[in-house]
């Protein structure tokens, strides 16, 4: 079987990657890509970097290490995405994908002669929106955080029709930043003042880590969730979340973080390696990571 690019490792079979990101003990993409490696003859030789447990860590430093040591690439999740597009943009060799060229976030990167930044987070919650809501418009959206998750989710509900999206983060300088890369149908309104905008939803999103179970809790208060028609937390360890538990209860379409998890790791793989699996294939083997 012939692999994508010039990668060292993956010449001899061998998918070489990691994830980095903070309190990442129990992410699934470790065994989401074995399932696939398996499925194509790859070996698996994979390194979670849990930053949490790493005293004065060093994104930038990092990175270069791994590349130096001839790895495929790294996933990126909570809270450098935004780190790694940046990083891409410090270096000669660096840059983002075709499709996300305008993305300020990364959460994969593949390390051949080209460091090429992809967001399979965009791609992946673009297929979880269609396999659960089909063509229905997104309409008015309220997002709660602005860090890397969400600047990968705002401008897929944009390619999806979104008629107007408000975002706040504790951070106002990132909502700020999101807003005015999508001036005209980004909104930024603070924390205490978003009430209205919520009730007058069509849909919520979760981007911050709150549901996790290192950060327990909602972004959005119970007693406003009921008028919407959709929820949807990127947040999928656990699956069933605080967030989405008020949100079924209140009769919301919701959407998980395993959905786009799923989605996200089949299109990480193929970042990775170049090969396109059987897409519906591939995420039916994926259901049995699913969390509790």
């Amino acid at each position: 079987m012939a692999y994508w690019g010039s990668n060292v490792m993956l010449k001899n079979g061998i998918l070489k990657a990691g994830l980095i990101g903070a309190n990442i003990q129990n992410s699934r993409l470790p065994a989401a890509l074995k399932i696939m490696c398996d499925e194509a003859g790859l070996d698996l030789d994979f390194e979670l970097i849990d930053t949490s447990l790493v005293h004065a860590f060093d994104f930038y430093s990092e990175v270069h290490n791994r590349i130096d040591s001839k790895w495929t690439g790294v996933t990126i999740t909570h809270p450098y995405k935004l780190d790694a597009a940046l990083f891409l943009k410090a270096i000669k060799n660096g840059e983002m994908a075709l499709e996300v060229a305008d993305l300020d976030a990364s959460n994969t990167l593949v390390f051949d002669s080209t460091i090429t930044g992809y967001n399979t987070d965009y791609s992946g919650f673009l297929g979880a929106w269609k396999k659960s809501m089909g063509d229905k418009l997104p309409g008015k959206v309220c997002v709660a955080g602005a860090g890397g998750v969400a600047a990968a989710i705002v401008p897929a509900l944009i390619k999806l029709g979104a008629k107007k999206i408000v975002v706040w983060d504790l951070d106002v300088e990132k909502s700020s930043r999101i807003a005015g890369h999508y001036s005209g149908i980004v909104d930024v309104v603070l924390i205490h003042k978003s009430e209205a905008e919520i009730l007058s939803a069509d849909g919520l999103v979760n981007a911050t880590a709150l549901g996790m179970e290192a950060y327990p809790g909602s972004a959005f208060d119970s007693q406003f969730i009921g008028s919407q028609s959709w929820a949807f937390d990127a947040v999928y360890t656990p699956t069933n979340t605080q967030f989405l538990q008020c949100a079924n209860a209140a009769g919301l379409n919701t959407i998980s973080g395993f959905e786009l998890f799923c989605n996200m790791a089949v299109r990480s793989f193929k970042a990775y390696t170049g090969i396109d699996p059987d897409f519906e294939n591939s995420i039916e083997k994926l259901q049995e990571l699913k969390p509790a």
